[in-house]
């Protein structure tokens, strides 16, 4: 794969799902009489900057990779002390100066924009392009594996599975997801045999060793608006919720932190993506702008999750958490942030140069 064209999808895919989180936290911050002093995409020095007509610095830095939106104030959170010895004009516009409800939306707004595209994305390809988000492999097994979970079970080829707990199955990618709440306890899995139903329990394993059968698929078909939106919020939250269930294998030992990847495995997709077409490219945008709304929800203090957590905690609590406990919280979470970049990369590059 052309170099320069994985570097220039990275950085269009990265581009926009930054851009779009961050802009939540500017449009909310401005909604609230907040001032925004920068707004960046990248890192590091700018290559191109300007400045606004309220005079927030608009720049686009040399290390693309991730931004940020420098609001006023926000670092006073933990030192109100501060906040409270400045002048009056000085607190116009400071973060503190706003209500805590609205400290909450100004943090919330960047996940929910990157929800909002994602469902936007995928609502408009469940109208134009149906065939990249809607799921056609129907749950049909077409070969079960000798003394496997779900051969001692006694699944059979030609069963469909329509149900496993309480998830109602539709398509592979359902099934899937299901196996994989139900890793830690066993399944009870209902199964279309025939003209009669049976119901099976499968023991926790990780893996049951049924496999689909590939001829049995749905055409998926263009869909209206409304069908398209309910579709598109679906899979919007379907991929969010996949997500957190592989986050609490990694963290339980379930399932291998090797399969994290940094950048460079962005750009890879980002790169066949872009080769694919607009639409492809389209849909890895929309997956990458979930994980990233995602992820920013983990209740770390560097990340919006955390900021959320401690607005929710000071307003139950009706006591502000400052002083050197934050200070230490904070330095964890920049630790933890170091550490995964350090793992993920590693993970990288021992897949590239078969370490």
């Amino acid at each position: 794969m052309n170099i320069l064209l994985t570097i220039f999808a990275l950085l269009v895919v990265l581009g926009v799902v930054v851009f779009v989180h961050e802009l939540g936290h500017f449009l909310a911050a401005r909604w609230a009489g907040v001032r925004v002093d920068t707004f960046s995409i990248g890192f590091g020095p700018a290559i191109v900057k300007w400045h606004d007509k309220r005079g927030t610095v608009w720049k686009i830095a040399c290390l693309p990779l991730g931004g940020y939106v420098s609001i006023y104030g926000q670092e006073d959170m933990f030192n109100r002390k501060k906040y409270s010895e400045l002048p009056a004009d000085k607190k116009v516009g400071h973060y503190l100066s706003a209500p805590a409800w609205k400290q909450f939306i100004i943090i919330a707004a960047g996940v929910c924009m990157n929800f909002l595209l994602a469902w936007l994305i995928y609502t408009s390809l469940f109208m134009f392009q149906p065939r990249l988000v809607a799921n056609s492999q129907l749950p049909v097994i077409g070969q079960v594996i000798q003394e496997s979970v779900a051969f001692n079970a006694g699944v059979k080829p030609g069963d469909t599975i329509v149900r496993i707990d309480d998830s109602k199955i539709s398509n592979w990618g359902d099934l899937i997801l299901a196996k994989e709440l139900a890793s830690n306890r066993e399944a009870d899995v209902l199964i279309v045999r025939g003209d009669e139903l049976v119901s099976v329990k499968l023991s926790p394993s990780e893996r049951w060793g049924m496999v689909a059968d590939g001829a049995r698929r749905a055409d998926p078909e263009r869909q209206g608006l409304f069908r398209a939106m309910y579709s598109g919020a679906r899979k919007t939250y379907y991929e969010s919720k996949t997500l957190v269930v592989v986050l609490k294998q990694i963290v339980t030992g379930e399932r291998s932190s090797k399969q994290l990847g940094s950048f460079i495995t962005i750009a890879e997709y980002s790169g066949r993506a872009m080769l694919a077409g607009f639409f492809t490219l389209l849909s890895l945008i929309a997956l990458l702008s979930v994980n990233l709304g995602v992820l920013n929800l983990l209740p770390l203090p560097v990340l919006d999750g955390g900021y959320l957590l401690i607005l929710i905690i000071e307003g139950i609590t009706r006591r502000k958490l400052q002083g050197r406990a934050m200070e230490i919280a904070i330095m964890f979470g920049w630790v933890f942030i170091l550490g995964l970049f350090i793992l993920t990369m590693w993970n990288d590059l021992a897949r590239v140069f078969g370490l």
